[in-house]
């Protein structure tokens, strides 16, 4: 069993408030879950109102297979978020046991 997790960060530039910015988070997190089957949250920036950092894992029998998922996760996560400049995002694939 593999488990491949992801970190992304994303720059919101014309965004004004913290309100707007759980918008773009809930937008993003509902059409990731409902698109893909990952476990997906905001896990660090919170009080920031122009960043997001997300982070996504899934579960796989094959590491290539978890790379792949998560590579397209944000590859949509970029398409679908025009307002939202993708800064940087790493992938990790490990062994569970």
């Amino acid at each position: 069993m593999q488990v491949g997790i992801c970190r992304v960060e994303l720059r919101l530039p014309e965004n004004q408030s913290l309100k707007g910015k759980r918008q773009v988070v809930k937008s993003i997190v509902d059409r990731v879950r409902h698109r893909f089957n990952v476990s997906i949250a905001e896990v660090d920036d919170q009080d920031l109102w122009q960043r997001i950092t997300l982070g996504i894992s899934c579960v796989s029998n094959q590491g290539q297979h978890a790379n792949e998922i998560l590579s397209h996760v944000v590859n949509f996560i970029e398409a679908i978020r025009g307002d939202a400049e993708l800064l940087d995002y790493e992938i990790e694939v490990t062994p569970a046991f």
